[in-house]
C-alpha cells in the first residue's frame, strides 16, 4: 500500500498570510500621516519601519526556538522576562487592540453617515452591533466573511488603485509646485502610522508552528511584509499622484477622517468606477480590520476574565466587555482616525520591538543559545530594533505636543 507524503506547507500560504494581517485599515492612514514627508521621505519611512518589524519578528524566531512548537508569545514572554513584563506587554496588546476597535468604530460611523445620510453616531452604533455579531457567533463565521472581504478588498484594489497609479500626475507626486518645500523633518511623525501597518507579531508564533521550523517561516515573514510593502508604496503613489500636498490640509484639520480623504479623492478622480472601487476597498478593509481585531481582542477577554465562550451567556459577556467600551469612547470623544492609529503605533512599539529584542538579549544569555536559528549582526541587531521602538514611541508623543514639527497643510 502506498502512502502518500504529507504536502509540506508553501512559502507562498505562509507570506500571504502574513501580508493579510498586515494589510488592513492601517493603511488608509498612511498618505495623510505622510502628507508632509510626501513622496519619497514617506516611502523612505515605510521602508525602514518594514525592514525593522521583519528583523523583529525574526527576532521572535529566534526567542522562539527554545520551546514547544506550540508555545505562545504570552508563555515565551513569560518564561524569559517575568509576570509582570509579560503582563504590561499583555496590557498593550490589548490597549492596540482597544484603539484600533475605537478608530475603525468611528471612521466607518462617518463614512455611513455621507453614504447613508445617517448621524454618525447612530451609523457608529448599527456598525459595531452588525459587524460584532459576526465575532460573537464564532470564529467559523469570522474565517468566511473574512475570505469574503479579503476577495473584496483583493479585486477592489486591484480596479480601483491600479486605476489611480496609471492616472498618476508626477508634478503633483513630485510636489513640483512647492521647489523649496520641507519633507524629511516630517517623517518621524509618519513611524507610529506605519509600525501599525507591519504589526503581524502575534502570528509569529503560528507561522514557527505551520512550517515546524523557524528558517522557512522567517522567509514567509519577509514575503509578507515584502508583499504588504509593495501595496503600502502602490496606494502612497497612487494617492500622492492624484491629491496635490496642499489639498491635504482639510483631511489633517479633521485629524485624518477616512471619509475626508475619500471625499477629497472623489473630487480629483475623473472615473465614477474607480472612485466606487476605492471606496468599496475602504470600507471592506475597515469592516475586515474590525473584525479581525475583534475577534483577537475578544478571544483575549474570555482567557482574562475566565468567560466560557462555549455557551450565549459567557460569549454575550466577553462580546459585552470587548466591543461595548470602544463604541462609548467612540460616541463621547469621536477623535480623528490618525490620532487614534497613532496611539496604537505608540503602543504597539511594545510587542512588536522592545519585547523581541528583550526576549532575545535574554533569550542569549543561556546554555545552547548558539544552536539553532539564530538572527545576524550580533547584539547591534536586537539593540537597533529595541531603540527604534522607544524612538517611535517618543516621535509619537512629541507631534502630539508639537515638539516635533506637524504638517497642517
Amino acid at each position: 500500500m502506498t502512502t502518500m507524503a504529507t504536502k509540506k506547507p508553501s512559502l507562498v500560504g505562509g507570506a500571504c498570510i502574513i501580508a493579510s494581517v498586515c494589510v488592513g485599515a492601517g493603511m488608509l492612514g498612511l498618505p495623510s500621516a505622510g502628507a508632509g514627508s510626501w513622496t519619497l521621505w514617506s516611502i523612505l519611512a515605510i521602508v525602514l519601519t518594514m525592514a525593522v518589524m521583519t528583523v523583529s519578528g525574526w527576532l521572535l524566531l529566534e526567542a522562539f526556538k527554545h520551546y514547544d512548537l506550540n508555545v505562545s508569545f504570552n508563555t515565551v514572554t513569560s518564561d524569559l522576562l517575568g509576570e509582570k513584563v509579560n503582563a504590561f506587554n499583555n496590557l498593550t496588546v490589548y490597549f492596540v487592540g482597544g484603539i484600533l476597535l475605537y478608530a475603525y468604530t468611528t471612521s466607518f460611523g462617518l463614512i455611513l453617515q455621507g453614504s447613508l445620510g445617517l448621524e454618525s453616531k447612530t451609523a457608529s452604533i448599527i456598525f459595531v452591533f452588525l459587524a460584532s455579531s459576526v465575532v460573537w457567533h464564532s470564529t467559523r463565521a469570522v474565517d468566511r466573511i473574512s475570505v469574503v472581504l479579503i476577495c473584496i478588498m483583493l479585486f477592489s484594489f486591484i480596479f480601483g488603485v491600479f486605476g489611480l497609479t496609471v492616472h498618476v500626475d508626477f508634478s503633483k507626486l513630485t510636489d513640483a509646485v512647492n521647489q523649496n518645500g520641507e519633507y524629511a523633518k516630517y517623517a518621524m511623525a509618519l513611524l507610529p502610522i506605519a509600525l501599525t501597518s507591519f504589526g503581524y507579531h502575534h502570528s509569529v508564533a503560528s507561522m514557527r508552528s505551520y512550517y515546524g521550523e523557524e528558517r522557512k517561516a522567517k522567509y514567509a515573514i519577509l514575503g509578507g511584509t515584502s508583499i504588504a510593502l509593495f501595496l503600502y508604496v502602490i496606494w502612497l503613489v497612487s494617492i500622492f499622484g492624484h491629491l496635490s500636498r496642499d489639498s491635504f490640509g482639510p483631511v489633517i484639520a479633521q485629524d485624518g477622517n477616512v471619509d475626508v480623504l475619500l471625499s477629497a479623492l472623489g473630487t480629483v478622480v475623473s472615473s465614477e468606477k474607480v472612485s466606487q472601487a476605492i471606496n468599496v476597498f475602504s470600507v471592506s478593509a475597515i469592516l475586515s480590520s474590525f473584525i479581525g481585531v475583534g475577534l483577537g481582542v475578544f478571544d483575549y477577554i474570555a482567557d482574562l476574565f475566565h468567560f466560557d465562550n462555549r455557551n450565549k451567556s459567557g460569549r454575550t459577556k466577553t462580546w459585552a466587555v470587548t466591543f461595548m467600551p470602544p463604541l462609548v469612547l467612540s460616541l463621547l470623544f469621536p477623535f480623528g482616525f490618525i490620532l487614534a492609529i497613532g496611539y496604537a503605533g505608540a503602543a504597539a512599539t511594545v510587542w512588536t520591538c522592545i519585547i523581541p529584542a528583550l526576549l532575545v538579549l535574554k533569550s542569549r544569555q543561556r546554555e545552547g543559545s548558539e544552536k539553532g536559528f539564530l538572527v545576524k549582526g550580533g547584539k547591534i541587531v536586537p539593540y537597533f530594533v529595541l531603540g527604534f521602538g522607544v524612538a517611535t514611541a517618543i516621535f509619537h508623543f512629541l507631534t502630539m505636543v508639537d515638539v516635533l514639527p506637524v504638517f497642517r497643510g
